[in-house]
């Protein structure tokens, strides 16, 4: 069936059940029994285009959870929902209260903070995604929160051979979650 000019594109994945961000105590048992989980911890992210692609390549990527805070950031919302595709229905999303405190409750349970910054010194290429690790992905155009970066174990860098600084954070998702796949899969 055609579409009517000015008609909204529907959603085939807009039937399913209802995504609610899950919370703090939600993350524990998520994480029970896992070793070696793949998370995404994303600093601020306002756009929800952004969040959509975000949840769509976190979800092709088999990441176990996007943590996200609680204020000053977008959460599910119809545009999300539209933009990933179902996504926000798969992947566990869940809302902090305080992000910096959940990175050092994760840091216990021995999993590694990957942060991306454009002050890192190393190559998102020259570190060890392998095993428990989180990905921290900064706001648009700001980056990561001066706290969330501090809290990170490493900080990584995109090697830019164009005129441009910096990616979109959606792209740059992607590239860090499939190096992390390509690592997993080639440690097998």
């Amino acid at each position: 069936m055609r579409k009517r000019a000015g008609e909204a594109r529907q959603n085939r994945h807009s039937g399913g059940r209802e995504a609610k961000p899950l919370d703090e105590g939600d993350l524990n048992e998520l994480l029970e029994g896992n070793d070696s989980p793949l998370l995404l911890i994303l600093d601020c992210i306002q756009d929800p285009n952004n969040l959509g692609a975000i949840l769509r390549t976190a979800d092709g990527a088999g990441v176990d959870a996007v943590i996200a805070p609680k204020d000053k950031a977008v959460g599910i919302t119809d545009t999300v929902r539209r933009v990933s595709v179902g996504a926000s229905e798969s992947v566990p999303f869940v809302k902090v209260t305080n992000l910096v405190r959940t990175m050092g409750l994760l840091k216990e349970r021995g999993i590694w903070m990957v942060g991306t910054s454009d002050r890192a010194k190393q190559s998102l290429y020259e570190v060890d995604l392998k095993g428990g690790i989180a990905i921290i992905m900064g706001r648009e155009s700001e980056g990561m929160r001066q706290l969330t970066e501090k809290e990170c174990d490493f900080l990584v860098k995109f090697p830019m051979k164009g005129s441009v600084d910096c990616l979109n954070v959606s792209v740059a998702t992607g590239v860090c979650l499939y190096e992390a796949v390509r690592q997993r899969e080639a440690g097998k």
